[in-house]
């Protein structure tokens, strides 16, 4: 069947809030959808900022710990979220937009096993594996101790992750980004709090240094996972927990598990560069592992904010896609794309100029800071690229169509790890050399997928 079959509003009876999807302006609509997302995702950004404020003042072993094991737990998050969870929001979308209510109740039984039984696997992984994954990365004495105080607290509880992220991703992909984003917010107050309090001991509470950070995680997706879940089993938002659609769906399962397991690999591949970059600057010593860090958690914070758009993107292009509209797709890929390469631009020039107004915020050592430094001059005017690359990331999920941004972050992997690898170690390249690669690596992550959706891809992936 070809999707250029386009329903009309009348051959589908939609609600409101889907009409607004399929009918109402792009740009409006986008933003409109957007703005819940980039508010809270802006807050969590800030939180993430918080972390890496309080695990400064732990001192620069607690600072390496976090840098090599943060990336583990952001794995976590870019799954249950961004890939497993975007291609769970896209198929709902899709079906809501084909007008198959029943279907989407299906995935949301469906998806609620997913997210235990992905739970179960990853506190095995980490449990057994967790402390030679740090070694690996190259933890060592006391940066080892540190990494294994702070994940052994967040996999044990990492169902919450999942479960909030996952439920979430649900509401988005019937269009509810109110309710998400409201109980990522009071997750956000409820994380800096306990955070805070439980590394550093404020208001009486036990200082347990970088394993209070992780305990903060823990708690902060429990009360949101519990505020996205009773809307969720309320049925205000279009979807629900129903007893008649708890029956294994085999063609739910095929669809999330093809597309679902192709978007999965994208967050591998993006959390295996930074770890293996990681790896290759621990020849430069503890310091430098640590200014790495501070510089490439400005990654991971502007994550959230392209997420923002992002998920907007996935309701969106899932929606147009399922009721037939694939040119409307299209337009909304291009403006949420050139929107989130717009923000990261300007956030990734102005650290390159002032690399002081984050650096200077996390540490005082002036070797940690010249690290920093070196990695936003370098690497910060490429994050136009990062932005384009990963919204467009997500608006394939919403049309099923993510083999090219996939294939995007492998040559980005190829650009940092394997030319890169080379430089240090065989033509003994210094850690500058090395940012340039991670730079250029950028620039192959952003063209990739918006060549593909100009040479028709999307339309393609729904024939």
């Amino acid at each position: 069947m070809v999707m250029s079959d386009v329903k009309t509003e009348s051959a589908v009876k939609y609600s409101t809030q889907q009409k607004a999807l399929l009918f109402g302006p792009i740009f409006p609509s986008l933003l409109k959808l957007a703005a819940p997302n980039i508010i809270s995702f802006f807050i969590m950004s800030c939180v993430a900022i918080a972390e890496m404020w309080f695990v400064g003042q732990l001192g620069t072993p607690a600072l390496a710990g976090f840098a090599i094991m943060f990336p583990m737990v952001m794995l976590m998050q870019m799954l249950s979220a961004g890939s497993v969870g975007g291609v769970i929001a896209a198929t709902t979308a899709r079906a809501l937009g084909s007008g198959d209510n029943s279907r989407a109740n299906r995935i949301v039984w469906f998806a609620t096993a997913l997210a235990i039984a992905a739970s179960i696997l990853f506190f095995v992984i980490f449990k057994f594996f967790g402390a030679s994954i740090a070694i690996a990365i190259g933890a060592e004495g006391e940066s080892l101790t540190e990494a294994m105080s702070y994940s052994s607290v967040v996999f044990s509880g990492i169902i919450t992750t999942w479960l909030f992220n996952i439920f979430s991703s649900l509401l988005r992909g019937a269009g509810d980004m109110n309710t998400p984003a409201r109980a990522m917010i009071l997750a956000a107050g409820v994380q800096v709090f306990f955070s805070g309090a439980l590394s550093l001991g404020w208001f009486g509470f036990p200082a347990l240094g970088i394993a209070g950070i992780g305990w903060g995680l823990v708690i902060a997706m429990t009360v949101g996972a519990i505020i996205v879940f009773l809307r969720l089993f309320s049925g205000r938002s279009g979807i629900r927990f129903t007893r008649k659609n708890l029956v294994w769906d085999s063609g739910i399962a095929k669809e999330i598990g093809r597309v679902g397991g192709m978007a999965a690999t994208n967050p591998f591949l993006s959390v295996s560069t930074v770890v293996l970059l990681t790896g290759l600057v621990s020849q430069f010593g503890e310091a430098a592992i640590a200014g790495f860090g501070i510089g490439a958690r400005l990654e991971f914070i502007l994550i959230p904010i392209v997420f923002g758009f992002g998920a907007a993107m996935i309701s969106l292009v899932g929606t147009n896609i399922g009721a037939g509209k694939i040119d409307r797709a299209q337009r909304i890929g291009w403006t949420g794309g050139s929107i989130s390469a717009l923000i990261c631009g300007v956030i990734g020039c102005f650290v390159a100029l002032f690399p002081e107004s984050w650096a200077g915020v996390f540490t005082n050592d002036p070797v940690v800071f010249e690290a920093a430094a070196s990695y936003l001059k370098i690497v910060g005017p490429s994050y136009i690229f990062f932005g384009l690359g990963l919204s467009l990331y997500f608006a394939s999920q919403g049309a099923h169509a993510v083999f090219w941004p996939v294939l995007a972050s492998v040559g980005r992997l190829a650009v940092a790890i394997g030319v890169g690898s080379f430089a240090v170690k065989t033509l003994s390249s210094d850690y500058e050399t090395l940012l340039f690669f991670v730079a250029a690596s950028l620039v192959v992550y952003g063209c990739i997928p918006a060549l593909s959706l100009a040479l028709g891809a999307w339309r393609r992936a729904n024939q």
